[in-house]
């Protein structure tokens, strides 16, 4: 039992990661460039308007992610309660790995949203 609850926190991490950082970064866009905090490509550190819309695209994706994989997350860890450590431990993993799939694959229509909205100068089209 005790692992399955450790489990299940760290299968929550990264949803609620997705939600927490989507809204911050949807409702309070970081206001500089820079290079610490933020979406940071290329495309998007081109000027303060590239850099507005993909954080705000991002966060949107993300928020909306995570909303869906907090409670697939605890549903599918649920189908494990009471199992053995390796059965735990696997769907574990393959759930972390689906949201590592998410929370990183939110890049591509992010990256063709900028491409689409901004030209290669990072002017609006």
């Amino acid at each position: 039992m005790g692992f399955w609850i450790f489990m299940l926190i760290v299968v929550l991490l990264i949803p609620i990661t997705m939600i927490v950082f989507g809204w911050l970064f949807s409702v309070r866009t970081p206001k500089e460039i820079n290079c610490l905090f933020g979406y940071r490509t290329k495309r998007s550190m081109m000027n303060e308007e590239t850099w507005q819309f993909a954080n705000q695209y991002i966060g949107k994706l993300w928020y909306i992610c995570g909303l869906i994989l907090l409670p697939l997350s605890v549903i599918a860890m649920s189908f494990v309660f009471g199992k053995g450590t390796d059965t735990v431990g696997i769907v574990g993993g393959i759930l972390t790995m689906v949201q590592m799939i998410h929370l990183i694959g939110v890049i591509i229509p992010t990256e063709k949203a900028l491409n689409k909205k901004f030209d290669e100068r990072g002017k609006r089209r």
